[in-house]
């Protein structure tokens, strides 16, 4: 239960700050959209370096799900870790609700920091761009964490770094998610077109991260000569 708790905490900590910083520094300028790509990835950082001993700091369903592709962890485990992860991701909606409705702030985003479409082209240029993005990511969490291959220690600060690249190339696309429940929380609450799109970014990150597990067993495979 500690880890699932752990889970529920890290992926309030990453919607809350992540999309809070978009919110309130916006992301329609280049300063606004670095600020918020250096924000998701420290709090990623930060989580890795405080939740990582109890549960693996995946903080999101995508990584879980390569992970248990990956045959790392027990599907029990894995549901238990969504439910942690979802959980977390709409406290921290609900929050940022809360916050944007009595500070003096803007939000800027005009809807609490969820994704969209629109600007990738649609509902399929969306799941294009979240597909690869979260293939990357994911594909950098397994490679990083693996006990025979990975960056030990520095695995935290690569995986932060890494979602901060990703950010500087899709948050002016679809708003980066390649994270599910960093974007159910914010949909649910801001309503409108964010949660009618917000399957995209639930199905696609999925795809992404299946396909990233896939492609690590294939090449970290110890094939016999």
């Amino acid at each position: 239960m500690k880890k699932y708790i752990a889970e529920c905490i890290g992926t309030f900590v990453l919607t809350f700050l992540g999309c809070g910083t978009a919110m309130f520094l916006g992301c329609t300028t280049p300063a606004g959209v670095v600020g918020t790509a250096i924000a998701f990835g420290l709090a990623v950082v930060a989580m890795a370096y405080t939740i990582g001993g109890i549960s693996g700091c995946h903080i999101n369903p995508a990584i879980t799900l390569g992970v248990a592709l990956s045959g790392r962890m027990s599907w029990k485990d894995a549901c238990g870790y969504w439910c942690g992860q979802i959980v977390g991701g709409i406290i921290a909606g609900a929050v940022l609700l809360a916050v944007a409705s009595v500070v003096s702030a803007p939000d800027l985003t005009g809807a609490l920091g969820s994704n969209g479409v629109a600007n990738a082209g649609g509902v399929w240029g969306a799941c294009l761009v979240e597909v690869i993005a979260t293939f990357l990511f994911v594909l950098v969490v397994l490679g990083t964490t693996d006990e025979k291959t990975g960056a030990g220690n520095f695995a935290g600060l690569a995986i932060g770094l890494s979602l901060i690249l990703i950010h500087l190339v899709c948050i002016n696309l679809t708003g980066t998610s390649v994270n599910p429940a960093r974007s159910i929380g914010p949909a649910i609450f801001a309503g409108g077109q964010a949660l009618k799109d917000v399957w995209v970014f639930i199905c696609a990150p999925l795809v992404g991260g299946a396909l990233a597990a896939c492609t690590w067993k294939a090449l970290a495979c110890e094939c016999k000569k």
